[in-house]
């Protein structure tokens, strides 16, 4: 049988978004052009699969979507059965997200072949004791574990794993030939994200107050999801900066770059949450540092992958509202040299450079 046909499992795929879903999408594509033969199977997640079978349809690789039911444990069911099927057509198997990592454990009873598991964070972070000890199980029925981030590969030094790694995330992006300067007053802060707790645009909210008494006509663009507007809302009006922030909701990537081009500064200042949903990376900031925007991001999470320390941005605790505004001065005061620097930094992350440590991990 052909070594290069490959199953792909993944929690999550486009076109709903999802950091993990994008991720699978980028793996499936950039491996078929390098003339692997994958199969997709991942959930429908929209109520009309209109929308989903368009999307699969116009792809180079097979997708294959397991309609969620009311009563989860018939999903479950049928991605096992769906999942047993397909693997006698193909020699490996790449496991993406928790319930992905889940199926690679329950297929080791029936197969031997090749599985790869690819963790992000919150699958390793999670607290709930039966679900983490039922991770740590089917990973080590794994014969590689590949993580994004030295963060997220240090929640899992102690698993006793078989063999792992880390491979960062990648970006595709349309990137200009040219940066072309812009002046960086009145400063444009802007996060790209689901606004959650996780994400951190709470975080950047509560440093407005200190960053407006030095820069008076800051304004905050959050772009995304608007999953807790109202609560980033109240939270706004209770410290009087709401006028300082712009909610835009989802966005096509058409206009979320025309936002990005318009910033003067990426923040993220992501912050777990007691249930352990983690940033495992922040791929958002290099595509961000791609056109020329430095990045402000959390210590203490994956996020510090993606950052060079005062080269292509300034690592701050996400919490600590004087040194964020040190480290948006201290950007400021040599901007053209952390714009050069966050665009050259960026290019290591390209997806054409990214997929060829996974052909290497595939190929052994």
């Amino acid at each position: 049988m052909d070594s290069k046909r490959l199953l792909l499992l993944t929690t999550e795929f486009p076109p709903q978004p999802g950091g993990i879903g994008n991720h699978a999408y980028h793996l499936a594509k950039h491996l078929t052009a390098h003339s692997f033969k994958v199969t997709v199977v991942a959930d429908q997640r929209s109520l009309d699969s209109a929308i989903e079978h368009e999307f699969d349809m116009a792809q180079s690789f097979k997708v294959v979507r397991v309609k969620r039911y009311g009563f989860i444990w018939f999903t479950y069911l049928k991605r096992g059965v769906l999942a047993l099927r397909l693997l006698k057509k193909n020699e490996t198997v790449l496991l993406s997200g928790k319930f992905s990592i889940w199926m690679g454990g329950f297929l080791s009873l029936f197969s031997s072949k090749k599985r790869v598991a690819v963790i992000h964070g919150s699958e390793v972070a999670m607290t709930h004791r039966l679900a983490k000890h039922l991770t740590k199980s089917c990973l080590r029925c794994c014969h590689t574990v590949i993580a994004v981030s030295g963060y997220t590969h240090s929640l899992v030094a102690d698993w006793g794993l078989k063999n792992t790694l880390i491979i960062p995330n990648g970006f595709s992006i349309a990137v200009p030939d040219r940066i072309a300067a812009k002046p960086i007053n009145p400063i444009q802060l802007i996060t790209v994200g689901n606004v959650t707790q996780r994400k951190g645009q709470h975080n950047v909210i509560k440093a407005l107050p200190l960053i407006l008494k030095t820069y008076p006509e800051t304004t905050y663009h959050i772009v995304g999801i608007p999953t807790e507007k109202e609560r980033l809302l109240h939270l706004a009006k209770e410290l009087g900066v709401a006028d300082s922030i712009l909610f835009h909701g989802k966005v096509s990537e058409k206009q979320k770059i025309k936002l990005l081009k318009q910033s003067t500064l990426f923040v993220m200042l992501s912050q777990g949450t007691p249930q352990g949903d983690v940033e495992g990376f922040g791929i958002a900031i290099l595509e961000a540092n791609a056109l020329g925007i430095p990045a402000v991001g959390a210590m203490g999470c994956g996020i510090e992958d993606a950052i060079f320390e005062n080269s292509s941005g300034k690592l701050v605790p996400f919490d600590d509202e004087e040194i964020i505004l040190q480290a948006i001065s201290e950007i400021l005061q040599d901007y053209e040299g952390y714009t050069k620097r966050a665009l050259k930094w960026s290019q290591q992350f390209t997806w054409p450079i990214i997929i060829k440590t996974y052909i290497e991990v595939l190929a052994k």
